[in-house]
């Protein structure tokens, strides 16, 4: 038998998928399922002691954003005491980061059910905060060995939840196209994600019900995922993963507010990747097409409302310079220092 590192993640994909939870068990010969959620919504989407009976032997609902350590260690201890032997996570980015320190710390596989767009179920990138800030890093024992694509469960999600994931993951998609690493293959993945999602997101807005949208959106999402996990990240993401870990920003509202920011900043050193996503979002400048979006989709949020200080900008360009991520445009701190001015 191969090891974790080498497996493929399995895909179910339709409205009634979650209803395959019972046949994933037996597929990954485990008996006894420890699920986490965030509580509330998804939570409410879907009744795991009715789906998986007496296999279900304990529901942690208190995942958080940005996956805090003793969050972590209090799921842990719970994941312990039930003897479970797989972990099902069900929710978006932050269930799915619980889910993740889970299974890297007890090596025992992870089933995702995502009910956002964020890509993240898709990836081996794992992160915890603590109070000294953000850590993140990629371990094969994090990515999920099944993902669940349950078109159902995103109907009810909020507007702005949808928006804000959506956004989340269209960046992934935006970085994948000028990451150093970068193929042909990846650049027209990142491309069709940026079209699905940037054509579907408007039309969730519009109407929540819409189920081919919904679909689209996950489509668009699992592409973004797949792609932040082959290849590298860059300045945008270094950005985010500071304002979150150590000022703790929301996480997807984040993501949606420095994109166009740092993509005007890269845009003359990735010409041809500006011409690509120009073509896949309909603008062909394309920090202002992703701008234009933003506000169509309602998230016009500045880095102010979303809770960062003037007089915290200082702090946070020393913290994204410290650990530099490669980027297809070379940056100073006073680089990063205007992008957030400019974002604030």
């Amino acid at each position: 038998m191969s090891d974790r590192s080498s497996r493929a993640t399995h895909l179910f994909f339709g409205g009634d998928a979650a209803t395959h939870l019972p046949r994933v068990l037996a597929i990954l010969g485990a008996e006894r399922a420890f699920v986490v959620t965030t509580g509330g919504r998804s939570a409410a989407m879907i009744s795991p002691a009715e789906i998986l009976g007496e296999s279900l032997c304990d529901v942690f609902s208190d995942a958080r954003e940005h996956v805090p350590v003793d969050t972590v260690a209090a799921a842990l201890a719970r994941f312990d005491t039930a003897r479970a032997d797989v972990c099902i996570a069900i929710g978006g980015g932050s269930a799915i980061g619980l889910g993740k320190a889970i299974a890297r710390a007890r090596i025992v596989p992870l089933v995702a059910v995502p009910t956002t767009y964020s890509g993240s179920e898709m990836t081996s990138i794992w992160g915890e905060t603590s109070a000294n800030g953000k850590i993140t890093g990629r371990d094969p024992a994090a990515k999920p060995r099944v993902v669940i694509y349950d078109i159902a469960l995103t109907f009810g999600l909020p507007a702005d939840v949808s928006a804000a994931s959506g956004m989340n993951a269209i960046a992934h998609a935006v970085e994948a196209m000028y990451a150093g690493n970068a193929t042909d293959t990846t650049r027209d993945e990142a491309a069709e994600s940026v079209r699905l999602l940037s054509s579907s997101l408007p039309a969730i807005i519009v109407n929540g019900a819409d189920a081919l949208a919904r679909k689209m959106a996950f489509e668009g999402a699992h592409l973004a995922g797949k792609l932040l996990d082959a290849t590298s990240m860059g300045l945008h993401h270094r950005i985010c993963h500071v304002l979150g870990g150590s000022f703790r920003l929301p996480h997807a509202r984040t993501h949606a507010c420095v994109l166009p920011h740092v993509v005007s900043f890269n845009a003359p050193a990735a010409l041809d990747a500006m011409t690509r996503l120009g073509a896949a979002i309909g603008n062909a400048d394309v920090a202002a097409g992703l701008a234009a979006l933003n506000r169509t989709l309602g998230l016009t949020a500045t880095l102010g409302d979303l809770g960062l200080r003037s007089s915290d900008v200082e702090r946070a360009a020393d913290e994204v310079t410290a650990t530099p991520y490669p980027n297809p445009r070379p940056f100073s701190r006073e680089d990063i220092r205007a992008i957030l001015m400019g974002a604030l």
